[in-house]
């Protein structure tokens, strides 16, 4: 990822402009598709711009999400409520689900969460904000349960993650799906300079307690047996 351009867009706000490129999964490189080469993400600190459309840039899904969440929490964290000195936190009820789906390859994706925000710490000589942004499951999540079976708690809490794929393992399951649902939570530490306001750094902690089952029809009626599993994925950005 390389930035292009910082510019204002239609609204007078301004608006960096990324590129993406050297994707490499597991070690090894992943050509982008003319589509994907040539998206440009745009993230602001003014305003949130919004999920740009996932549909022709599936290798980069993850990547462009998780870097629109560091500029989303920042952006949370600067302009709702007060956060003056170490220790200061204020908790942001969202709930809205957040979709991840492409509509090819992810039919279904979708997370619903609130935030909780504390400036954990300043350094007055380096001039560095650490803020830390906890996404938390709602009281009442608003994700698509799609099947009775779906409607269970996966863990100690409403499930507020749920996602439904096709299956391409084979020519044979083609035309099957893995649904899945469970609990998925962030801790998102950010440090920001206090000359300013830039995203110096961050990372994310994000851990997914996961109850899957492959299904032969989309109603997700005629399913295996459930199998139970944890995602944990662990992004920084510089």
């Amino acid at each position: 990822m390389k930035p292009t351009v910082v510019k204002k867009n239609a609204t007078g706000k301004f608006v960096e402009e990324y590129a993406w490129s050297n994707l490499v999964v597991d070690g090894a490189p992943v050509a982008l598709s003319p589509a994907a080469a040539a998206f440009r993400q745009q993230l602001s600190l003014d305003e949130f711009s919004g999920v740009p459309d996932l549909s022709q840039v599936i290798p980069l899904i993850g990547p462009i999400t998780d870097t629109l969440t560091f500029y989303v929490d920042l952006l949370l964290a600067t302009r709702q409520g007060s956060l003056a000195k170490p220790g200061d936190h204020f908790y942001f009820k969202s709930g809205t689900p957040n979709s991840w789906a492409d509509g090819n390859y992810v039919i279904t994706g979708e997370d619903s969460i609130d935030f909780d925000i504390t400036l954990a710490a300043v350094d007055p000589t380096a001039h560095v904000a650490t803020v830390v942004v906890r996404h938390v499951v709602p009281a009442e999540p608003h994700i698509k349960i799609s099947a009775d079976w779906m409607k269970p708690p996966v863990a100690d809490t409403p499930n507020n993650w749920t996602a439904i794929h096709r299956n391409f393992a084979s020519q044979a399951d083609a035309d099957k799906y893995v649904a899945a649902v469970g609990k998925e939570t962030f801790e998102v530490e950010l440090k920001v300079s206090l000359v300013d306001g830039r995203l110096i750094s961050g990372n994310i902690n994000n851990p997914v307690e996961v109850l899957e089952r492959n299904c032969s029809d989309l109603t997700l009626t005629v399913c295996s047996v459930p199998v139970r599993y944890q995602i944990l994925r662990q992004i920084e950005i510089h």
